[in-house]
């Protein structure tokens, strides 16, 4: 029986270097994603560009994603960007421009088909790659083992380089839950491959967190329990973690921590929606905690937005979800004339569809969810 190769593959800051390539001369630059039409480039008469920047920043924009220069400064992607000014005044703030996204999103797909043609499409900068049965993948080259499929990865690489320009970090392990992470341990422009023997020395060592499924609040209470690293994850006994965390989520931490996960590749087709939500740690009142609960309201309807952005969708149908404190559930959706993917829209409609719903009992959960759903 042939080994199990899993690819996956993050194209690296992808939004600014797809910019960088259309300006090149911001290439050792801190660059920020996210503005609007008034920050474009303007050309000037020497035929130089004057780029705009996050000093003096105001308004309520968000950070689509950063060049590395400007992460080093903090900056990272859902960061407001008033903060982001704080953090980087001098950073160069571009428009974005999602059509040119999806266009580099293409073409890296294309690439990487012509080589594997098992894919599944996680957005519009990262994938999953069943490297299985791809010719070559399952040789050994010398004394190792892994030498066949790391010649096929980089091939990979090489190929979306040549198509794009752009450079992209590779994760190969067994599975999905290790590829993801793997892709991440040597960025930018990396390549890691990995077997169950590397999980003590190459996984182990990371915090929680790196585990995909593992949010802030289950992290929170891990981190309170005393469990820091997948290591100490892996040292808990599978009872200890179904005590603690229920039946299903206990069990899927204790394999997730020892790198089992038997999930296959899937040529996914059309969503149907795409929703955010959050349970509140303690029950909120629209009066009494409007500020709190308004301000959670819109970083919801700005993760939607970004969902169908990075996917190159819009949603024509906005809805909400509430749960009280009494655990009944409500939810109230909109039908707009023209479908949306922009966070004000998304946030508007969504706050329509709030006002038809008595919100006299406290709340544990809200939700906001674009539906009706057309490619752009």
């Amino acid at each position: 029986m042939p080994r199990r190769w899993i690819a996956h593959l993050d194209m690296d800051a992808f939004y600014a270097s797809v910019e960088l390539l259309r300006y090149p001369e911001l290439a050792s630059e801190a660059v920020v994603i996210g503005g609007g039409r008034r920050h474009q480039p303007q050309l000037q008469a020497d035929g130089t560009r004057r780029f705009a920047t996050l000093a003096g920043y105001t308004g309520r924009g968000v950070v689509t994603t950063a060049t590395y220069a400007a992460r080093d400064y903090g900056v990272h992607s859902g960061m407001g960007l008033m903060k982001a000014a704080a953090l980087a005044p001098k950073a160069v703030l571009l428009p974005t421009d999602f059509e040119q996204y999806r266009k580099y999103s293409r073409a890296f797909k294309a690439a990487v088909a012509e080589v594997a043609p098992v894919i599944e499409d996680r957005g519009i900068d990262e994938i999953y790659i069943d490297l299985t049965d791809v010719p070559g993948a399952q040789d050994a080259l010398g004394h190792d083992p892994t030498g066949g499929v790391r010649a096929v990865a980089q091939e990979i690489r090489n190929n979306v380089r040549r198509a794009t320009g752009l450079t992209c970090s590779v994760g190969v392990t067994p599975n999905k839950l290790l590829s993801k992470i793997a892709s991440e341990l040597d960025k930018p422009d990396g390549l890691t491959v990995l077997t169950e023997a590397d999980l003590a020395r190459r996984i182990w060592p990371l915090p929680v967190r790196r585990i995909n499924g593992i949010g802030p609040k289950a992290g929170a209470r891990l981190l309170g329990l005393g469990v820091r690293t997948i290591g100490d994850l892996a040292a808990k006994e599978r009872g200890w973690l179904v005590e603690h965390f229920g039946r299903a989520y206990g069990r899927w931490l204790h394999d997730a921590a020892h790198g089992r996960d038997d999930r296959p590749v899937e040529r996914r087709g059309e969503p149907v929606s795409m929703s955010r939500e959050t349970t509140f740690e303690r029950d909120l009142h629209a009066v009494r905690d409007r500020e709190e609960l308004s301000r959670v309201f819109t970083e919801l309807a700005t993760q939607v937005a970004q969902d169908l952005q990075r996917r190159g969708y819009a949603g024509r149908t906005i809805g909400i979800k509430l749960r009280f404190d009494d655990f009944k559930t409500v939810t109230r959706d909109l039908t707009l004339p023209q479908a949306v993917s922009d966070a004000a829209a998304i946030r508007h409609a969504a706050g329509l569809c709030l006002k038809r719903v008595d919100l006299s009992r406290r709340l544990r959960l809200l939700g906001v969810r674009a539906g009706s759903l057309v490619r752009l």
